[in-house]
């Protein structure tokens, strides 16, 4: 037989494969309203090819999910999207992004077993699709950031006043970013890494 054969399996890339230096793993989720650049958060900030559940938006959602702002948008997530990053050569983020559709909700559940914060993306056209998002949060008591996503035509505020508009209390942290960028994206979960740091300290 040709050692060949289309059928050998190819083993993972050397991108996959998580460093031997890396002693501990934290969960993170990355959530919001529909649209609002959770996957592409995932997509631009991941190590590793990103695993993603999007499929083509059909007839379906018609009358169900609300689309307004983001009309021209053709796929959505149905269950979540995966990456990971290395933060240090110690510590690695496991990313977890939600769908943002509320008929896909129940899924949070099992993506919020075991996760240590959250980062809830906003998009400042649609504010109010991020009120139950964070209402959600509060109720678990998870903690999370909030971090502003940039789109060319949303109109731009002060961080302050969006902080009031989402009536966030003082102690969560609220910062922009481009979930386009990888180093914004970046710079977004160190954010959430330090606040979550803070909160382990004041409780210790």
């Amino acid at each position: 037989m040709d050692s060949r054969s289309s059928d050998t399996i190819a083993g993972p890339r050397r991108e996959d494969v998580l460093p031997d230096t890396a002693t501990a793993a934290v969960k993170i989720v990355i959530v919001g309203g529909f649209g609002v650049g959770k996957t592409t958060m995932v997509r631009s900030v991941s190590e590793i090819r990103p695993l993603t559940t999007e499929e083509t938006m059909t007839q379906a959602g018609v009358g169900v999910d609300d689309n307004s702002g983001v009309e021209s948008k053709t796929a959505t997530t149905v269950a979540m999207d995966f990456g990971r990053i290395s933060i240090s050569e110690q510590l690695v983020l496991y990313l977890f992004g939600t769908p943002g559709q509320e008929r896909f909700w129940f899924l949070w559940n099992g993506l919020f077993e075991g996760a240590l914060g959250a980062v809830v993306l906003v998009d400042t056209r649609r504010l109010e699709v991020s009120f139950d998002v964070i209402g959600r949060l509060e109720e678990r008591g998870v903690p999370f950031i909030v971090a502003i996503n940039t789109f060319p035509d949303a109109p731009r505020h002060r961080l302050e006043a969006l902080r009031a508009a989402l009536d966030l209390p003082d102690e969560v942290p609220i910062v922009d970013c481009d979930a386009r960028q990888r180093a914004s994206s970046r710079d977004t979960l160190m954010a959430l890494m330090r606040y979550l740091h803070s909160l382990a300290m004041r409780r210790a």
